[in-house]
């Protein structure tokens, strides 16, 4: 026998000092087992959030039974082991205490052989409320921790912020786009796990070198036994094979060996090539049997973080197999504030969706929970690269012996766990703490320092150092050092002095820009503070109609409700964004329209900044908007909403993330500038056609000029002189600028430039005509109109995706586009004839 492994069910739950025991679900958490049971209202509709605080407050218990078969009591090895268990937790079995557990970002594993018979073992999991359990460690303390994000106040702690103290996820306890639910559970799988003697516990295939030429390797093999012998190790994948003689270690032991392939297929990442995969498979044969096997699935590739100087500050960009990649995406959250809710298909939909909008990177942010492997999976099939922070983020840690050896087995089991996911491409240590404190930088900063004398902050930064440039890269060299580690996001550098800490106009480094938004810059803001790196940047909008009826009734449609407000976790959030609306665009009809027009507003300010930085190339190589999606019903800074519904800013974002895009730069006075921006690796030759049109389709002025787009870069390709372009009779708010990228007949992009500010353009409201495309059973359809269409909506009443969306539609050009409903089959979106099609533009729904 090798490892046969039984998943515990028929789980039930109830508080410790209750006798009432109810039906849960396992993996799950206290919050949706109550709501299953009906015990508490739906905790993301109106301002339930605010009701349900006392759950945190709660100790609450698990218990199942589960029988064994001779056999298995039989093996060598006997365990219950726990993917996850969120997180001050107790485990019995058959009354004997077997496991104290504290940190949710590991697995637990018991020894069941000494307290297990055949029939009727019991399980109970007590888990004590993190609140209880933290509260007392900030009294000892004595003095409490940054954490901005918290929400004590409204889990009734007034100012003490526990959030630090527990090795869990951060955002459970609030952030500025989610709610406060502090969980309990079981939340990963929990299994009962026989084996016979020997057993392959970890696969690692170390990638030492990687060329097109070869991949020089080595198969690390971790192996658990019940005795010393010696045997063979076996690797295969594919039709090849490599064997070494081997000597397995009573305990833990570790064997390898080393190997080549020559002429690999690489992992690429999207729109650089295949994301190819190979499968590996270790055999340990003793006598000629089989003994133990392994398994594991990953990606040959190369990976560098390149950080060179140069004579504008540092480089920081991805080298993937030795191409410089521009990194195009978005920042991830979790996809619920209650994690065993999401499921496999919401994972490729978020995915799949990235890839769909021309994306190659996701950053898991360090404020969440390191993944499910499905996401990795999904990524490494999709090839959407992947950053990874370790889970810490805005705030400051402790620095006890407990602490510190939790962050050391935490980390150590998930760059472990995660190693062989040739999607992830940088591990960070934490988000926005060196810039936060600030240390080298006496006025820099978020303000925390000065709350602290001078022997706490030398504390402080020194439990920061112990975690962040001691042991975690110290973990990456040991288990993954092929994969770069960069300790804080956002940093220029590790210096020791006041230059590491980045700021809006670094030359090194990655950058968070918040100074759209928080700062209530406007949004030509942009198109100045463009870093090396961006890995943060962002603008909210409300989520569609559809989405806000699930959590507010029509009553409560005003921005300033009590709902809207609840379910806006920025403070000003929603004035902000009137106020930004105010400036830009046009004055709503309705709050329907302003819930449009907010979607529009963030996919142009998001615009903005993604061309900017594309059009820096290659002094600026990455650019990661806030945020991806979210985890709950929600105005924020999304692109696609709790339900997995694009907003304007997704199709915004898939055609400025496109592979070869052309982008106007009007920042200089009376110019405007046309940029060719090619992620490719190959230059090419094309043909650029110019037209000034006016909104009712009357050409003014046209062009068509040869040009070479050059690889890996942007460039320049047409300028012009507004007013030799425009004459002065002519109304500059009816006119459009249209430039198209063809390759013979073939039209590889296209964009508009206006010559006004948005609000000062004069939308014709007009007629938007759809016409089915004959054969296309109703998935692909015409739309067109007799006068130029701007923000052009179309929507469905099936979930899924159009091929385009939200675009300017010009005067007698008719656009063809695709839908695509939503699957749970084969693939993520299938062809579909949507029920329901309606189409409107700005005229629409402005003033």
């Amino acid at each position: 026998m090798n490892e046969y492994q039984i998943k515990l069910s028929d789980w039930h739950f109830s508080a410790v000092d209750q006798e009432e025991w109810l039906p849960a679900s396992v993996p799950g958490t206290v919050h949706t087992d109550l709501l299953r049971n009906g015990k508490i209202a739906e905790p993301f509709v109106g301002t339930n959030e605010h009701r349900l605080q006392w759950i945190d407050k709660v100790d609450w218990q698990y218990r199942t039974e589960f029988d064994l078969t001779q056999e298995l009591l039989a093996q060598p090895r006997l365990e219950l082991v726990f993917d996850g268990l969120d997180t001050y937790a107790d485990v019995y079995v058959n009354g004997q205490h077997v496991l104290s557990a504290d940190n949710m970002f590991r697995s637990w594993t018991v020894d069941l052989k000494p307290h297990v018979q055949e029939q009727g073992n019991a399980v109970l999991v007590k888990f004590r409320s993190p609140i209880e359990e933290d509260l007392p460690k900030l009294a000892k303390q004595g003095y409490g921790l940054p954490a901005s994000n918290d929400q004590s106040e409204l889990g009734g702690l007034g100012d003490r912020r526990v959030s630090v103290f527990a090795r869990k996820a951060p955002y459970h306890y609030g952030w500025d786009w989610g709610p406060r639910f502090v969980t309990s559970g079981i939340w990963r799988e929990v299994r009962v796990r026989a084996a016979g003697d020997s057993r392959v516990a970890d696969l690692y295939i170390e990638q030492k070198s990687v060329t097109a030429a070869n991949a020089s390797l080595r198969a690390i093999v971790e192996v658990e036994s019940s005795a010393d012998w010696d045997g063979v190790l076996v690797i295969r994948t594919g039709e090849q094979s490599w064997e070494s003689k081997v000597s397995v270690k009573q305990g833990q032991s570790t064997v390898g060996i080393d190997f080549d392939i020559a002429e690999p297929e690489l992992w690429w990442s999207r729109g650089l090539g295949a994301p190819n995969l190979y499968t590996f498979e270790a055999e340990l044969l003793h006598g000629g049997a089989i003994v133990c096997r392994g398994k594991v699935r990953t990606g040959l590739r190369s990976v560098r973080l390149v950080t060179d100087k140069d004579e504008r500050g540092s480089a920081f960009y991805i080298e993937l197999n030795g191409v410089p990649v521009f990194a195009k995406g978005a920042n991830h959250i979790p996809n619920d504030s209650f994690l065993p809710e999401v499921s496999y298909e919401r994972y490729r939909h978020e995915v799949a969706s990235a890839a769909e909008a021309n994306m190659n990177m996701l950053r898991i942010w360090g404020g969440g929970v390191y993944e499910e492997a499905a996401f990795y999976e999904l990524c490494d099939e999709y090839g959407i690269m992947v950053w990874q922070d370790f889970m810490f983020a805005c705030s400051m840690y402790p620095g006890d012996e407990p602490f510190l050896n939790s962050v050391h087995e935490e980390a150590i089991y998930n760059v472990k766990r995660l190693r062989n996911y040739p999607s992830i491409v940088l591990w960070c240590g934490n988000n926005e703490m060196d810039t936060a404190w600030s240390h080298y930088n006496e006025t820099g900063g978020w303000g925390w320092k000065q709350d602290y004398t001078a022997e706490q902050r030398v504390k402080i930064w020194e439990d920061y150092e112990q975690v962040f440039h001691r042991i975690l890269p110290e973990v990456i060299e040991s288990h993954a050092g092929f994969v770069p580690y960069w300790p804080s996001s956002p940093m220029t550098g590790l210096t020791g002095d006041a230059t590491q800490h980045a700021f809006s106009t670094s030359t090194s480094g990655d950058i968070h820009y918040w100074g759209v938004w928080h700062s209530v810059e406007p949004f030509e803001a942009y198109n100045v503070n463009i870093g090396r790196f961006m890995s943060e940047y962002g603008f909210q909008s409300f989520p569609e109609l559809k989405t806000v009826l699930t959590y507010a009734d029509e009553t409560e449609l005003r921005i300033d409700s009590e709902v809207m407000l609840a379910h806006q976790k920025n403070g000003r959030g929603n004035q902000l964004i009137k106020e930004y609306m105010d400036m830009y665009l046009r004055q709503p009809k309705d709050f329907p329209s302003f819930l449009y027009l907010s979607q529009v507003l963030q996919a142009e300010a998001m615009k903005m900044a993604i061309e900017a930085h594309r059009r820096q190339m290659p002094f600026c190589m990455g650019s990661l908007y806030w945020q991806m999606n979210d985890c709950w019903p929600v105005a924020s800074w999304s692109g696609i909403d709790y339900y997995g519904r694009w907003k304007a800013l997704h199709y915004y974002a898939k055609r400025s993330f496109a592979d070869v895009l052309l982008s106007v730069d009007g920042t200089k006075p009376g110019q405007v500038d046309c940029y060719a921006v090619n992620d490719a690796q190959t230059s090419f030759e094309a043909e650029l056609d110019v037209e000034l049109i006016t909104f009712d389709g009357e050409l003014k002025a046209s062009d068509r000029l040869a040009v070479t787009v050059e690889a890996g870069g942007s460039g320049i390709v047409w300028s012009a002189k507004v007013d030799e372009l425009i004459a002065a009779e002519w109304d500059r708010s009816k006119l459009a600028l249209v430039l198209r990228l063809r390759r013979g007949e073939t039209e590889i992009c296209r964009t508009e430039h206006y010559f006004v500010e948005w609000k000062a353009l004069q939308p014709v409201a007009g007629d938007i005509r759809i016409s089915e495309v004959p054969g296309s059973n109703g998935t692909q359809f015409q739309v067109s109109s007799a006068t130029l269409a701007l923000k052009v909506r179309l929507t469905s009443e099936t979930e899924g995706i159009f091929s385009d969306n939200y675009f300017d539609l010009l005067p007698n050009v008719p656009q063809t586009v695709s839908f695509y409903a939503r699957s749970e089959g084969e693939r993520p979106f299938e062809p579909a004839a949507p029920v329901g099609l309606s189409a409107a533009s700005m005229a629409d729904f402005v003033q």
